[in-house]
């Protein structure tokens, strides 16, 4: 698996700025070009500079597949008008929700979503038919509500916070359908989706992750 460190901005959380599936990397306006060469070379995607809520924090407020794109009822209409015009062959949508931090609130692949226990039922079923899954569902991984924050899953493989248990991880092989592991990012960071950023074609991560968190990230996204 194609894999580099990064940091944007100055800082090792590159998934707060960065959202991607396998056909386009959502980033903020800004970064330089040798930046944004990295991530296509390393993604294998189409580069959308964009804002979303009138914030560079990409990765906290968008979440998806490569079926579609959910974006917080706080996304401006010409944000949305955006990304619609330019995601092309992706669904985009709102989900008319109190909460906002759909990156931190979602964990997804192509074939399920496991999401935050307080989304309600319409917003369940919005969920499950822009993301195009089979199965979404309500849950937390170890004992924290902001499932996509600490885990990041593609259809290769998944990396989820380091106190998930065995249990855990079975039940959470068996809804996404792909071998998860357990592990961190950034030097000890339980954050998952902060360090990491990753498609099925390859993976950044923040510049402080070490060696062997790195070791861990390629075997468990699928090497």
């Amino acid at each position: 698996m194609n894999l580099q460190r990064l940091s944007v901005f100055g800082t090792d959380n590159i998934g707060v700025y960065i959202y991607t599936n396998n056909r386009y990397t959502i980033i903020p306006k800004g970064l330089d070009t040798v930046t944004k060469e990295n991530i296509v070379q390393i993604l294998g995607t189409e580069l959308i500079e964009a804002e979303v809520s009138r914030s560079f924090l990409l990765g906290i407020f968008i979440s998806g597949n490569d079926n579609g794109i959910l974006l917080p009822k706080s996304t401006t209409d010409d944000e949305v008008k955006f990304l619609k015009d330019n995601l092309k062959d992706c669904r985009v949508e709102v989900l008319n929700s109190k909460v906002t931090a759909l990156g931190n609130t979602i964990l997804a692949n192509d074939k399920a979503a496991l999401i935050y226990p307080e989304f309600n039922d319409i917003e369940e079923k919005i969920i499950k038919e822009t993301l195009g899954v089979e199965e979404v569902r309500r849950g937390k991984i170890a004992q924290m509500v902001t499932v996509g924050s600490v885990g990041v899953v593609t259809n290769k493989g998944g990396l989820v916070h380091v106190d998930t248990s065995e249990n855990e991880l079975k039940e959470l092989e068996k809804l996404f359908g792909v071998k998860i592991d357990i592990g961190t990012v950034n030097f000890g960071s339980v954050f998952i989706r902060s360090g990491l950023v990753a498609n099925d074609k390859g993976a950044l991560v923040g510049s402080s992750t070490t060696g062997p968190e790195i070791l861990r990230i390629q075997k468990a996204l699928g090497e």
